[in-house]
């Protein structure tokens, strides 16, 4: 399923307002400037995913709703076929696919992340909880805090998601599977 990520500001802004909450409280709500939230709603800014699930929260709706502008559906279990997952492109060069977007109540976040590596390397994020990536194939250059680490296919990285962290491909294209704890 492929969504596109120019509805998702929109979706937040509309849910926003007709829960009557402000602009400026959401900002505070989620810990960033109201001038960055306020980008976030106008699609000047990529919505970062812990930002986004953040959001999320805030609004009472499961993140999904946010990504696909349905609820999930799910709540023994979820398949999600090979080329199915809700599929964004967060930035140039760093796509990722939501594998149990279509759970109910979900408590991890599974994502399927391609990373182009003739595009920039992103700026480092932080947030809430703990992170698992595992290397499909390719290289992927993992930075957490201040050390980074090459990982090729097969191996992984467990870290804790609070320190800044990035993830970029080495020389080739380069496909991981992330799974974010955040709440």
């Amino acid at each position: 399923m492929q969504d596109n990520p120019a509805q998702i500001p929109g979706r937040i802004k509309e849910l926003r307002e007709i829960m009557e909450i402000s602009a400026i409280d959401i900002a505070h709500e989620i810990g960033v400037p109201y001038e960055t939230y306020e980008k976030y709603e106008t699609g000047v800014l990529d919505i970062p995913v812990s930002s986004l699930y953040k959001i999320a929260d805030k609004l009472g709706v499961d993140a999904t709703v946010l990504l696909t502008g349905e609820d999930p559906r799910m709540d023994t279990a979820a398949v999600c076929r090979a080329g199915k997952g809700v599929q964004i492109e967060r930035y140039p060069g760093y796509e990722f696919s939501s594998l149990a977007y279509n759970f109910r109540g979900r408590t991890i976040e599974p994502l399927l992340v391609y990373l182009d590596p003739s595009k920039p390397e992103a700026a480092p994020v932080a947030h809430f909880g703990q992170e698992f990536n595992y290397v499909i194939e390719g290289k992927v250059k993992v930075t957490v805090a201040a050390r980074s680490y090459v990982l090729e296919a097969g191996d992984s990285i467990y870290f804790d998601a609070g320190l800044p962290h990035a993830q970029s491909a080495v020389g080739v294209p380069s496909k991981f599977i992330t799974i974010i704890q955040e709440k």
